[in-house]
């Protein structure tokens, strides 16, 4: 991933990494899917509690005392509706196969009118907000926005503001979890925005931005294996073949079993932030150039909101995110070529702004499958913000509508953030996390083999004779492994061993990421095609080799529209309880690290531009060494890399009604 950034404590979300280099949540009696009840008691006398809203890192010795009463404050203050204990119980017993509610699925406005806050609640908590001396500046049915100085804040939320020192700079936050009269009778979530250090979300994308071109060198393979180096060293016992140019929709549709089903019916939504300028010439011609259905009149429509915000390189980066969402869209419609496509986009990489765009989505029903290619590493999400989003991907189960989330481009985070953690919000019980393999399409589109998603890259050396520290060092991976915040769900027992969900050395096994997979590796990555401005000064359209589980998202999403179309268009809502029970079928490749043999390696050769762009800087060779995901191994059965699996021939059949798994 990328990074986010936040201001007034909103954090900022990065792109799902487009590696070119590469239980209930609000616990619900037993029903244990996520974080504790952010509106858990045991605060001040007559106050109720918000649990998560003082930090982590707000600790006494960072301590640095009082901030100013007159410290400008801006904050969010999240609704929990009618029923937030009922809400989570039905968006399970509505995405359960076994249950005896399974699929049936409330409307946008049976599900406001069971679940969505009261006039009445409204009423009361803005009133409150207002007597505090705070400014209220937004009222929707999700949440209310307000500014004011430190003390009103300080008086409407019960703790004092403080500043502290975070990673060598100084932020404040809560000096104790934040509360809310008791009055108020539960009408309140949570309130984020009282702590202002950054918390940066990425677009998953370690391409340069479309202000800048770039461009694959080659030589290329057409599918895997076609074009094998002879005169370079050999890696491994045999020659390499070279990278492949870029798998086309053709063939991750034959590899994942998409058969006759084009996702006709159903609609997937893309939520990124900011929007391309270029987008709807670039995805017309990028089908067209690689044999994609054309799109219908109306197919892709966009949502925008009426101003951008925070679109500096030094914040959010707007033109940044635009290879996302081309990346996003050509891929859901390469596999699913006659699905409607709607973007929803955000504001900013910020957190407010990202809830926002998927509260458009769930309250007008504008999609069956969302898919999201951004995130940012569970360390920096806090409980306050996890409970906004469980809320709306809840509210989203209820009807009908299932999130996918790409699972991280680093492994387990160790290398990049020095802490080994998974993602969010792809570790959020609620969603479907989406992790990554290298993948082999051979002759005639036929599946050969999968592993893992794990990079090295060893140089070739000056003199052409050797691969330099083979493998090298570690480029990227599939994100995945435990969570130290989400308890299991219900879906994962018996799938899940414990030696992964008690990883973390707790008694009680945690969630455990991701769910599924598919390509993301670069080196064996998907043909991308849009506008950028190359060196010259010139502006126009290119296609490049591109990767990352910002891919594998979005493939996946594509692969459920044709599952869904497979079960005669009825929404799938929340995956996971169908995803696990087929586990152990026909309906997955089961991916492991060695696909050819234990102790067999796998290399690729690739060759690029040292500049990006053109041979004019000189070309970089390299040995790419396959299936070594950081300290996350993809092993038999389900794993921290791949989940339960990929895509195989039979899976999108296996939604077929009446079809034996």
């Amino acid at each position: 991933m990328t990074s986010r950034r936040s201001r007034s404590g909103s954090r900022s979300r990065t792109r799902a990494a487009l590696s070119l280099t590469a239980a209930l949540p609000l616990v619900v009696g037993a029903l244990a899917l996520g974080v504790p009840a952010a509106h858990a008691a045991s605060g001040p006398h007559d106050r109720q509690s918000l649990a998560g809203t003082k930090p982590l890192w707000a600790t006494p010795g960072a301590d640095r005392g009082a901030v100013s009463e007159q410290k400008a404050v801006t904050a969010r203050v999240y609704l929990a509706g009618r029923d937030a204990k009922g809400l989570a119980a039905y968006a399970r017993a509505v995405s359960d196969p076994k249950s005896g509610s399974y699929g049936k699925y409330l409307t946008a406005q049976q599900a406001k009118e069971r679940f969505g806050a009261t006039k009445d609640q409204i009423a009361k908590v803005t009133g409150w907000l207002k007597s505090s001396g705070l400014t209220v500046t937004g009222v929707n049915d999700h949440y209310v926005t307000v500014t004011g100085d430190a003390a009103a804040a300080e008086k409407a939320f019960g703790t004092e503001l403080h500043n502290y020192v975070k990673d060598g700079k100084t932020y404040h936050a809560p000096a104790r979890n934040a509360s809310v009269p008791d009055s108020l009778d539960g009408a309140v979530l949570t309130v984020v925005g009282l702590n202002n250090a950054p918390r940066l979300s990425h677009h998953r994308d370690t391409l340069p931005g479309p202000s800048a071109g770039f461009r694959n060198a080659g030589p290329f393979s057409t599918y895997y294996g076609s074009n094998v180096n002879t005169g370079l060293p050999s890696a491994y016992g045999e020659h390499a073949p070279y990278a492949i140019k870029g798998y086309t929709g053709k063939q991750l549709r034959a590899v994942y079993g998409a058969k006759n089903f084009t996702g006709k019916g159903v609609t997937v939504a893309i939520t990124d932030a900011y929007a391309s300028p270029t987008i709807a010439a670039d995805i017309q011609q990028y089908a067209k150039r690689n044999g994609d259905k054309a799109y219908r009149k109306g197919q892709y429509s966009q949502v925008l909101p009426a101003a951008w915000t925070h679109a500096d390189p030094k914040e959010c980066d707007a033109a940044g995110w635009y290879g996302e969402e081309t990346l996003d869209v050509e891929a859901v419609h390469a596999v699913a070529p006659d699905a409607n496509i709607v973007y929803v986009a955000g504001s900013s990489c910020q957190d407010d702004d990202l809830i926002d765009s998927l509260h458009k989505i769930v309250d007008n029903r504008m999609a069956d499958i969302v898919s999201n290619s951004w995130g940012d590493v569970e360390a920096n999400e806090s409980p306050d913000v996890a409970a906004a989003y469980d809320q709306v991907f809840q509210k989203g189960a209820v009807e009908g509508i299932g999130f996918y989330f790409s699972s991280g481009d680093d492994g387990d985070n160790v290398a990049k953030h020095g802490v080994k953690q998974v993602d969010t919000p792809a570790n959020s019980p609620w969603v479907t996390s989406v992790g990554g393999t290298s993948l082999a399409v051979g002759k005639g589109d036929k599946y050969l083999w999968e592993t893992g998603w794990g990079t090295h890259k060893a140089a070739l050396s000056k003199d052409g004779l050797t691969w330099e520290g083979m493998p090298g060092a570690f480029t990227g991976g599939a994100g995945g492994g435990t969570s130290k915040v989400f308890e299991q769900p219900f879906y994962q027992r018996g799938v899940v061993p414990d030696t992964l969900a008690k990883a973390n050395g707790t008694d009680k096994p945690m969630r455990v990421g991701p769910d599924i997979a598919a390509v993301a590796d670069s080196t064996t990555g998907f043909l991308v095609g849009q506008t950028q401005t190359f060196p010259d000064g010139t502006v126009k359209y290119d296609e490049y080799r591109i990767g990352g589980t910002s891919l594998a998202a979005p493939v996946i999403a594509g692969v459920q529209a044709l599952a869904q179309q497979a079960r005669h268009g009825v929404p799938i809502g929340f995956a996971n309880p169908g995803i696990y029970d087929r586990y152990g079928t026909g309906a997955y490749h089961d991916v492991t690290d060695h696909p050819l043999g234990q102790g067999r390696s796998i290399g690729d050769v690739r060759v690029d531009f040292a500049n990006g762009v053109d041979a004019k800087g000189g070309l970089l060779t390299s040995l790419r060494t396959l299936g070594g995901d950081s300290s996350l191994s993809a092993t038999v059965g389900y794993d921290n890399v791949t989940g339960v699996g990929t895509p195989a021939d039979g899976y999108v059949t296996s939604y077929v009604p009446g079809q034996r798994r």
